[in-house]
């Protein structure tokens, strides 16, 4: 009888330790690949004090992009603009626009072509905006984007897994300046201020009233601060790398 209670306990024993092991390994397994397809990267974990300010380029009755450029190129800062392939084809001028992005030394996303919800449409349509954009981006600067914003940040399992079939490394944001509802100048720098941290990455939009200002007093309180500012090419990770539950890239630092 006792023989038989040991043999109980140490079959429990076995049944626990395997679970751990099973655990452990995909754990190890989920980090060393370098994925997990839940999450887009809303923020970079870094060694030192680099940020990516990045900008999404909307239909807009007051477009602030060449007074954005200006100051951008003032203090020799290059950002990421994600660019709708819809706005580019709207007129000549946004043709010379997003030429005028690229000859600054920016670095081009995607947008979409038409800003749909993507938790809403079909795969297909996924497809089509994408490689819509892609083709426009390509006929008038000469690349096709590697990263891509979902239209109002909006996204599910299915269509994150979907873009990123097609070959794009989704890109959401960690500091949200909320500059399109123009609450006011020092409500939205407040706001930012208050989130960045080093591997943060800003959002701000070409068609908010502050955010010209606000840029110029942002990039000087965080140069004073020893930030480094750079593309979100440059500050991510391309390979060896792993997304947490909170979107926070990270470098892989387990060498086998």
């Amino acid at each position: 009888m006792k023989w038989r209670k040991y043999r109980i306990f140490l079959d429990l024993v076995l049944i626990i330790c395997l679970m751990l092991m099973s655990f452990s390994i995909n754990q190890n397994i989920q980090t060393t690949s370098g994925k997990i397809e839940d999450n887009p990267i809303y923020s970079v974990k870094c060694e030192d004090k680099s940020i990516g300010l990045t900008f999404d380029i909307n239909w807009a009755e007051k477009d602030n992009l060449q007074s954005i450029l200006k100051i951008l190129d003032k203090y020799n800062v290059k950002g990421t603009f994600f660019i709708m392939g819809g706005w580019v084809n709207y007129s000549s001028e946004n043709v010379e626009k997003l030429k005028s992005i690229k000859e600054g030394g920016h670095e081009i996303g995607s947008h979409s072509y038409k800003h749909p919800n993507f938790s809403k449409i079909s795969e297909s349509r996924i497809e089509e905006e994408l490689k819509k954009t892609d083709e426009i981006i390509e006929k008038y600067i000469g690349e096709k984007p590697k990263l891509f914003r979902f239209p109002s940040g909006d996204y599910n399992k299915q269509s994150l897994k979907k873009v990123k079939s097609l070959g794009y490394i989704p890109i959401q944001w960690n500091v949200d300046s909320v500059d399109w509802k123009e609450l006011g100048q020092e409500v939205e720098y407040k706001r930012v201020m208050k989130g960045v941290t080093p591997g943060s990455i800003l959002l701000f939009h070409n068609n908010a009233k502050y955010t010209p200002a606000n840029l110029e007093r942002i990039i000087n309180e965080l140069k004073v601060q020893e930030y480094k500012f750079k593309t979100v090419g440059e500050l991510i990770y391309f390979e060896d790398y792993y997304i947490d539950e909170n979107g926070i890239q990270h470098k892989n630092n387990n060498k086998d």
